[in-house]
């Protein structure tokens, strides 16, 4: 391939940022200019408020330099994200409306899923990430509004969480206290602890990390101030706080001084510095790493993936999976039947494909379905579907975004429930995620009526679509009268969303 020249845009809670890269296969991804302009829209969104106009002329401001900046470098191709604080605000839209027409610039919002996703895939695309993570290791990503940690152990993903801990919204709660900077620092610290502490009793029990991964604001400068081990890439995580606790100590000029910044009066220097530590000593790792990866590496990433300029060196659907069966464990879910169940899905959406005419991430989509269909009988066995859709919505899953979330949780739900007609959900899905959400759940509904009675009573099963049949096969030495009963039962909707009929073809082992 040649040289593609690519911009990315992100509009984030405390600046707006420009980075042009060029991607070519023998030099991958580089970058060859970065521009910042600081622009708090949190201290509105954060609370609900909408952004005002005189702040939304000088993004606009902002995005016509930026034009002129991508003009000159005479970019191929660009995308444009904001984050959750221009999202929160209440006049969003209007905001969109306004930046596209007098910029022409086209700006799409995310949320925070998805903003961490991409940072993410950037992080995981470096060598040194699969290392670290078949030890054990979190990775936390740190922005204006939150943070997201992701723990990592024999390279499974156990959990990921999001916490309302961010270094604007903390520079904002303390900003207007008449009280001495040490008296800010000790609240800080209290709030921070109370929030990591609830995180590590519920997640940490007794285990150990090893490696901390940490993205977020000033990382590269600190890391360059520390002697590297012996890997040249960690620092001592004692070492590194320590440092912090040093920094803590000194005017903020001084910590910019040290630290080689241009901007002595940011407001995020300290919040920062503090957060920093409070992370470091509660997940207890053994070394930290910083890759100095951002949401606009994350942005170019992702563009190369899916116009293949590059390719994938981590399994990120493997990510979604273990996840899933970390929640589903959590909720004490019935493992064979799960089993069970994503390898009869499994085999009938493969069977199915030039009839359903889905891909691989719905796929993806059902498999989740298949190892979370259980989660809600841990809350409730009477609104078993209800509590499912609920927990999976509520829960941060690495690899897919709310709204994939939305559309798992109502496969779920309406494994069980009949399905809605769609303009009584058109609020949550459009028409695609209702037709994605209906073809699932017929499977799902089919593929757990083979095993309703949780004894994986057949093996060796085939399945076959044969004129308007689906003939699935199966090898069984125990009776099938119940999963019979409930797969004729089940039929209905398969049969209205495929126009085809399931049927069951036994054949009888004796022992």
């Amino acid at each position: 391939m040649g040289v593609t020249s690519f911009a990315a845009i992100y509009v984030g809670s405390y600046e707006v940022n420009l980075k042009v890269f060029e991607i070519s296969g023998k030099k991958n991804i580089r970058i060859i200019d970065h521009v910042r302009s600081r622009v708090e829209l949190g201290k509105d969104a954060f609370h609900g408020q909408p952004i005002d106009y005189e702040l939304v002329d000088h993004i606009c401001d902002i995005m016509l330099e930026f034009r002129q900046i991508m003009d000159s470098y005479q970019v191929d191709d660009y995308e444009a994200y904001a984050g959750p604080a221009l999202r929160g605000a209440t006049n969003c839209l209007f905001v969109l409306d306004q930046i596209e027409r007098r910029t022409g610039v086209s700006l799409k919002t995310i949320g925070n899923s998805e903003h961490r996703f991409l940072t993410y895939k950037c992080v995981a695309s470096k060598p040194e990430f699969e290392r670290m993570i078949r030890e054990s290791a979190a990775v936390v990503n740190v922005g204006g509004g939150e943070l997201q940690i992701t723990l990592f152990v024999h390279g499974e993903v156990l959990t990921t969480q999001h916490l309302v801990l961010g270094t604007m919204r903390l520079a904002q709660l303390f900003a207007n206290q008449s009280m001495r900077v040490e008296h800010i620092k000790r609240q800080m610290k209290e709030l921070i602890d109370k929030e990591m502490e609830v995180f590590k009793a519920q997640y940490y029990q007794n285990r150990t990390i090893k490696y901390l991964i940490l993205t977020g604001d000033y990382g590269l400068e600190l890391m360059r101030r520390m002697d590297k081990n012996l890997d040249d890439m960690t620092v001592d995580a004692g070492k590194f706080s320590t440092y912090l606790k040093r920094l803590e100590k000194k005017e903020r000029a001084q910590i910019a001084e040290d630290l080689n910044l241009s901007d002595e009066s940011d407001i995020l220097l300290l919040p920062s510095l503090i957060l920093y530590r409070r992370i470091v000593e509660t997940l207890a790792a053994d070394a930290i790493w910083v890759p100095g990866i951002d949401i606009s590496d994350g942005i170019v990433y992702d563009y190369a993936l899916r116009n293949q300029y590059v390719k994938p060196q981590h399994d990120f659907e493997q990510d979604v999976l273990s996840a899933a069966h970390s929640l589903s464990r959590r909720y004490m879910s019935y493992s064979p039947h799960i089993d069970a169940l994503l390898e009869m899905s499994g085999l009938i959406y493969d069977a199915m494909k030039k009839i359903h005419g889905m891909g691989r991430h719905e796929r993806l989509l059902l498999q989740t379905a298949a190892i979370l269909h259980d989660c809600g009988k841990y809350v409730s066995f009477a609104n078993a579907p209800d509590c499912a859709y609920n927990i999976i919505v509520s829960s941060e899953i690495m690899g897919l975004s709310h709204q994939d979330r939305v559309i798992v949780a109502n496969i779920v739900k309406y494994n069980t429930y009949p399905l809605k007609q769609y303009e009584e959900v058109a609020d949550e899905l459009d028409r695609a995620e209702y037709l994605t959400v209906a073809k699932c759940a017929s499977i799902l509904r089919v593929a757990n009526a083979m095993d309703r009675s949780h004894k994986q009573k057949f093996k060796n099963v085939r399945a076959v679509v044969k004129r308007k049949q689906l003939m699935i096969s199966i090898e069984t030495a125990d009776g099938m009268l119940l999963e019979k009963k409930m797969f004729d039962a089940k039929a209905e909707m398969f049969e209205e969303v495929f126009s085809i009929q399931p049927v069951i073809k036994e054949k009888r082992l004796y022992q």
